[in-house]
């Protein structure tokens, strides 16, 4: 049958292809959400337009809201009877849609007056929204389920009104959506590495790139693929969205891997418009369900290391003054080569380790700090050249002209706090690497085998309680207890309880040597005269050695990270 009068006034059945005709179950006995999620994911309600839109009401009816959030009634109330009164068509969107469009997914065209009319009423309602993109999207999605605009209305302010902690359905800030931008950046370089480094490749800035994320989800994939995701978005949340744009940008980078020619470098405008292109037109490649399937197999994936990822990006846009939209600078890896120089990489060679490094250091500018061409060979003035910095970007060339390097996330001057003791500080997000000859970063282990961060109880408690050999396997991140400053709070070894010791020593200084990666060897270690070095595995790293084993040091630079907004 033609899907019903009921729940589809809005919608142009010519448009609906398939879904104009309603098969499949046509009710769903299910109280959990557990089971709720398994449907979800397999599109158990995909076929019946009328159920699937009694299964958004029923969970938007179930989402935990603030006490006083607007709903049908009060649209009403406001509207007056508005079928009596002739409307314009041209009520303008609030500005903090920041110029997206209604995208017309099927629906007749006096819908998309209605769905303009329920975003002002919105708009009137939440007065502390100050930046949502998204909105129009979600709103022509859910006017397909909605008996009339009151009820649509309804089911929109819920989803803004959510309370539940822990759970996001839409950004409503500029400072939130930014920091998603920055989250999906450090997603996808560490989740989809080899699209990451194309788009590191052809685009002058990648943020910029990113930054358009959500819009491939909610706004350019046609409404076949985004009403699966929309069902498993409702049960599940914000995270679903950041898997799609993932698996779009992994889909995306296979279609490029089959074009000539498409590595040059290009304005971030022509490669965003590529992306969206090939998002628009994406039915004709991959089905609803392949999409999804992608989405969903993408490993390790935990909403915990979102969160924690999603709050160190906002502390460092607050620390930098950016909570509201401003003309973006185009800073992100657009290294300038006329004051960029360096003696041992070039540009291209920076802008490839600067891909490397986490999203919100990304955004500055590297400046030199030391030098053993100008500051000698001497450990002290290193020391007294690096202080007070951090991250810092150790590079060295050696007399055989191999370059290796490593990515420092914690200031040199921690290494005074045990005293004379030689002893190892640093997070999670060092790294050690080489370029010359071929290009390799080695990342902290625990991140490619996150069952090394078995979560074990505190250790008093084991030594006062003897266990009974339990040992709770955990890969959760945990909580710091309190904010971890600016420094690098994402996997900071302080969120696991790490089982050996040894898989976290990341930086170590001491008065005849600089070392970097320990356990078992060092990926880095420099003398005091920083002249003869040694590489070779390390347990922390789980790297090879990154040039001749004992080497002797031709040059040295340690570079900083500017922040562009202040300098």
């Amino acid at each position: 049958t033609m899907a019903d009068e009921e729940y589809g006034s809005f919608v142009d059945w010519k448009q609906m292809g398939d879904l104009a005709t309603s098969s499949g179950p046509t009710k769903v006995d299910c109280k959990d959400l557990r089971e709720f999620k398994q449907l979800a994911r397999q599109g158990y309600w995909a076929k019946n337009h009328r159920l699937r839109a009694q299964v958004y009401q029923q969970l938007i009816s179930a989402i935990p809201c603030r006490t006083v959030t607007p709903d049908a009634e009060v649209y009403r109330d406001l509207m007056g009877n508005a079928a009596a009164k002739k409307r314009s068509s041209h009520i303008p969107l609030p500005d903090f849609v920041d110029g997206n469009a209604v995208p017309q997914y099927c629906l007749k065209a006096e819908a998309l007056t209605s769905a303009h009319q329920i975003i002002g009423c919105v708009a009137g309602q939440f007065p502390d929204i100050s930046y949502c993109p998204s909105l129009p999207a979600v709103t022509s999605l859910l006017l397909h389920f909605s008996k009339d605009e009151a009820q649509c209305f309804e089911h929109i302010s819920r989803i803004l009104a959510c309370n539940e902690p822990g759970k996001r359905l839409l950004d409503q800030t500029f400072l939130g959506y930014e920091s998603g931008c920055m989250t999906f950046g450090d997603l996808a370089n560490k989740y989809c590495t080899s699209a990451h480094k194309l788009i590191v490749a052809t685009a002058q800035d990648v943020l910029e790139v990113y930054s358009d994320w959500q819009r491939w989800v909610l706004g350019d994939l046609p409404f076949s693929h985004m009403v699966r995701i929309l069902d498993v978005y409702l049960v599940e949340g914000y995270k679903v969205l950041y898997r799609v744009a993932i698996a779009l940008l992994k889909f995306y980078r296979k279609h490029k891997a089959g074009l000539q020619g498409s590595q040059q470098q290009q304005d971030s405008a022509t490669v965003k418009a590529d992306i969206r292109a090939f998002v628009q037109d994406i039915a004709s490649v991959i089905t609803p369900d392949k999409l999804l399937e992608k989405a969903f197999s993408i490993r390790l994936f935990s909403r915990k290391e979102i969160t924690l990822l999603q709050l160190t990006n906002e502390r460092s846009l607050q620390q930098k003054g950016i909570t509201v939209k401003q003309k973006r600078q185009n800073v992100q890896l657009a290294l300038n080569p006329d004051n960029f120089s360096s003696e041992i990489v070039s540009v291209k060679e920076m802008r490839d380790v600067w891909s490397w490094i986490p999203e919100r250091f990304a955004l500055c500018q590297p400046h030199l700090l030391f030098t053993t061409t100008t500051h000698g060979c001497s450990l002290n003035r290193f020391y007294s050249h690096c202080e007070g910095n951090e991250p810092t970007l150790l590079l060295i060339r050696t007399t055989d002209g191999d370059v290796c390097g490593a990515f420092l996330s914690t200031d040199w001057e921690e290494r005074k706090r045990d005293g004379n003791k030689l002893s190892f500080f640093g997070t999670g997000e060092c790294f050690v690497f080489r370029l010359k000859p071929e290009m390799e970063r080695y990342e902290w282990v625990v991140i490619r085998h996150p069952e090394l961060a078995s979560s074990i109880k505190a250790q008093e408690q084991l030594e006062l309680a003897p266990t009974d050999g339990q040992n709770t396997e955990n890969n959760g991140l945990k909580q710091p207890e309190k904010p971890a400053g600016d420094i690098s709070p994402f996997l900071s070894a302080r969120h696991f309880n790490l089982n050996s010791k040894n898989t976290s020593m990341f930086m170590a200084g001491g008065v005849d040597s600089i070392i970097v990666g320990g356990g078992e060897g060092n990926a880095l270690y420099i003398d005091s005269e920083l002249n003869h070095g040694r590489t070779g595995r390390c347990t922390t790293f789980d790297n090879p050695p990154l040039c001749a084993e004992t080497f002797q040091v031709g040059l040295l630079e340690v570079w900083g990270f500017q922040d562009a907004m202040n300098s």
